[in-house]
């Protein structure tokens, strides 16, 4: 059973950073794409960040200069490093990964980790 579990939030200040981290485990015969998902209390959930199995990634224009992802392909981990974190950046975030456990890929979430910023 493949299971992605997610830690690093927490409160934090406006203009601090965050790094979360989201590791996958269990039956893993590969993982592809992964990302990082953020829904804000009365809003839908959003793309924050994507990266490729090959290295690629993209971003949410609100997050672009200030968030990084990267990935240990080792470690089936997957990361986002979070600078000069704004008030409007609270959310949950959530990590997902397209991972081949069996015959053909599926895409798992993570059960999300809380992100505050605020004085």
């Amino acid at each position: 059973q493949v299971q992605l579990v997610e830690s690093g939030g927490g409160l934090v200040q406006p203009g601090g950073s965050l790094r979360l981290s989201c590791a996958a485990s269990g039956s893993i015969f590969s993982i592809n794409a992964m990302g990082w998902y953020r829904q804000a209390p009365g809003k839908e959930r959003e793309l924050v960040a994507g990266i490729t199995g090959a290295g690629r990634t993209n971003y949410a224009d609100s997050v672009k200069g200030r968030f990084t992802i990267s990935r240990d392909n080792a470690k089936n981990t997957v990361y986002l490093q979070m600078n000069s974190l704004k008030p409007e950046d609270t959310a949950v975030y959530y990590c997902n990964a397209d991972i081949r456990a069996s015959g053909y890929y599926s895409r798992y979430w993570g059960q999300g980790t809380q992100v505050t910023v605020s004085s």
